[in-house]
């Protein structure tokens, strides 16, 4: 029987490629699903099961209270950060401070993000900045990362999309019309840590545990960095 990893899709990347290396080295067979941090909770407080989970912290402490991940084998896999993405073909705006965001959002044909952890960040951010109101008409709200990239490579260049940058570069991977501007600016910049546990209801709790501290190990790191995840 797989194993079995619910993971967030932000750290798509990295977890795929740790995965599929620790399979190759163990001979594991091993299952990935990815969903938003809002569902992954839903699906894992309605009684899913699975062998290991990546997930923000707030998710984590939830799953540590409803007693859903073994004791003592939570590890810190990274931290990811939001950026700017615009289509490829748009010319880049100034997004190197406060202000100077704030402009390029009031300028944007349209401003897309997600129903994520990072995309309830920008609605508080835009909230915080005297934007929600101004710039409803034009905010696209949409399921997932990947969904914001191809929401602004299928408008015209002056859409502008707010995402993890580890999901951009996925989709940039893949050929997807788009390219990063730059992280959000350092003083309304939204950072997400990522942690990996085993499922106290695995099927086999050994394996969980020892995929999970792969994950968070040092050498999974480096593969994390690559994929955006710092």
């Amino acid at each position: 029987m797989p194993l079995k990893i619910l993971s967030a899709g932000a750290v798509k990347q990295g977890v795929a490629t740790v995965a599929a290396n620790y399979a190759r080295a163990t001979n594991d067979e091993i299952k990935i699903e990815f969903a938003t941090a809002p569902k992954l909770r839903e699906r894992v407080l309605a009684g899913e099961t699975a062998d290991v989970i990546v997930a923000p912290p707030a998710a984590m402490d939830m799953f540590e209270q409803h007693g859903k991940i073994a004791a003592g084998s939570r590890g810190h896999v990274g931290r990811s950060r939001v950026g700017v993405v615009i289509h490829k073909d748009a010319a880049a705006p100034d997004v190197s401070d406060t202000v100077a965001f704030t402009s390029a959002l009031r300028n944007a044909s349209a401003v897309v993000y997600n129903t994520a952890s990072s995309g309830i960040y920008i609605e508080k951010l835009l909230d915080k900045l005297g934007l929600k109101n101004e710039l409803a008409a034009r905010s696209v709200q949409v399921q997932s990362g990947s969904a914001i990239m191809e929401a602004v490579a299928a408008r015209p260049p002056g859409a502008v999309g707010l995402a993890q940058i580890s999901e951009v570069m996925v989709l940039i991977d893949k050929g997807c019309p788009v390219k990063l501007v730059a992280p959000l600016p350092d003083e309304i910049q939204n950072i997400t840590r990522y942690d990996a546990a085993a499922c106290s209801g695995s099927a086999n709790p050994q394996a969980a545990c020892a995929l999970a501290r792969e994950l968070a190990s040092d050498a999974a790191k480096k593969i994390f960095v690559a994929s955006g995840i710092d």
